[in-house]
């Protein structure tokens, strides 16, 4: 009992809130704090992002793949509802493998050539891209709406539901000390099993990428509760002017029959 009143005192010490501040006019606040803290307009602005470090896929908990990894992202022209990114991730010391995903398509690149992904891999691409709060956030029809205070990880956090013109939601915690977002969660619907997957992000472990612009090192990916993707970066860097050949297909590349 007493620990309890401990725990209600803490959260009302570390987030007071006017009277008159409605739960839409706080949530909106506490995301423009955020973005203040990532960088602000530098971070708005960003024109694309180089990631190194160690990459791991997990099958029902199990480490499923690990390598050295290389992340390329460049950000595209805002366009609600279409995917607003490019990204190539090169695997291995020598980056002799690679997936290559853009607005049009993805595809995985071997020595044996490149193989679009399937429907199903690449639907599940587009929907988490779309889900990326920096290019969204003057949609029209955005709405924000404040959920209060809990604890996430032994840390206390305000609590953000994010929701477009769609009704699609997106659920985000935000340190409430640092500001930065720590966590994001939303829901989609499983067509094959006709119910809902729960996807899960966490982010850990914020350090300057260039220009005052902050990026999360560790990134965790999970479904279902289950954890599906790590990804650890020694560094991380912003506008190096990375060029378009890196985010297409070169003209001799053997294109391979989809994946089933």
């Amino acid at each position: 009992m007493k620990s309890s009143a401990i725990l209600v005192l803490t959260l009302c010490a570390i987030a007071p809130v006017q009277a008159a501040e409605s739960a839409a006019e706080r949530g909106k606040r506490i995301v423009y704090e955020a973005l203040k803290a990532l960088g602000g307009d530098a971070f708005l602005h960003m024109n694309d992002r180089v990631e190194t470090g160690r990459a791991y896929s997990f099958y029902r908990e199990e480490i499923n793949g690990l390598s050295h990894a290389r992340i390329y992202t460049r950000y595209l022209t805002p366009s609600p509802g279409q995917v607003e990114v490019r990204e190539r991730e090169n695997f291995g010391l020598k980056e002799d493998s690679a997936m290559l995903l853009t607005e049009n398509g993805g595809w995985e690149i071997t020595f044996r050539g490149a193989r679009p992904l399937d429907d199903k891999r690449f639907d599940n691409y587009k929907i988490s891209t779309l889900r990326i709060l920096r290019q969204r956030l003057n949609e029209p029809e955005l709405s924000f709406y404040s959920q209060g205070t809990d604890m996430f990880e032994s840390h206390p956090v305000e609590i953000v539901d994010i929701t477009d013109k769609d009704t699609n939601t997106v659920t985000v915690y935000f340190d409430a000390r640092t500001k930065f977002p720590v966590r994001q969660t939303f829901r989609r619907r499983n067509e094959e099993f006709h119910d809902f997957d729960n996807e899960v992000t966490i982010f850990a472990l914020y350090r300057d990428a260039g220009g005052g612009v902050m990026w999360p090192c560790n990134i965790r990916r999970e479904r279902n509760g289950e954890k599906v993707y790590e990804m650890f970066a020694d560094k991380v860097e912003v506008n190096q002017d990375l060029k378009d050949n890196l985010f297409s297909l070169p003209g001799d590349v053997k294109v391979l029959p989809k994946e089933k």
